[in-house]
């Protein structure tokens, strides 16, 4: 993995908490967001029971491009991923589970040894570098417009949604390649995401219109 020079952050998890990560290919987990889960691996399984019996925090890793072969080994992942905490949980007859994880905060990983089936990591919280209130007054609307023409259904926003949190919903609109996603999903700083973004908001209008 790789170093991160982001500064540390106390939401969501302290420097040296040490958690189970969940790896897949293509998966980011954004703060304020919510993925459903379906848990049928044995390891992922212990991996769930364990977090129920604990705080109920996991990671959820990126596996590199190109190493999704492996999934059933230790593939490397992303040295940036989302720490999330199980909100709800079904445990199925079979002793599979169906989980929604609600995303935290963004983490810089540093894995460590593990007794468990899963693989474990040493997540440390990375804070957000807020935009200047001038730009983030700029960057806004831009956004808001940009995700409701990415949006089949109106989107209704709250006026208090932090700045970072709509350039990741219209992230998630985007269809980004992993490898450019994994890009803009590390950066720290809401107004290089922001911008960065809409940049390829309209990158993909203008492909569109050719």
């Amino acid at each position: 993995m790789q170093p991160c020079d982001a500064t540390y952050s106390g939401h969501g998890s302290s420097p040296g908490a040490i958690v189970p990560m969940f790896p897949l290919p293509g998966v980011f987990l954004f703060p304020g967001t919510i993925m459903p889960l379906h848990i049928f691996e044995p390891r992922y399984r212990q991996m769930i029971e364990d977090s129920l019996d604990g705080p109920g925090r996991i990671v959820m890793a990126t596996v590199l491009e190109g190493q999704d072969g492996d999934l059933r080994g230790s593939p490397p992942v992303h040295h940036i991923g989302g720490l999330g905490e199980i909100v709800r949980h079904e445990r199925l007859p079979d002793g599979r589970f169906l989980i929604l994880l609600a995303g935290l905060t963004r983490v810089l990983l540093r894995e460590v040894p593990s007794d468990r089936l899963y693989r474990r990591v040493e997540a440390i919280a990375l804070r957000e570098i807020a935009a200047t209130p001038a730009r983030e007054a700029e960057l806004r609307p831009q956004l808001l417009r940009a995700i409701a023409q990415r949006s089949k259904e109106p989107v209704e926003i709250p006026n208090d949604m932090p700045l970072g949190q709509i350039a990741d919903l219209l992230l998630t609109r985007l269809g980004l390649e992993p490898s450019r996603m994994q890009e803009l999903f590390s950066l720290t700083k809401v107004d290089d995401r922001s911008r960065s973004a809409l940049e390829e908001h309209a990158r993909r209008a203008r492909g569109n219109r050719d």
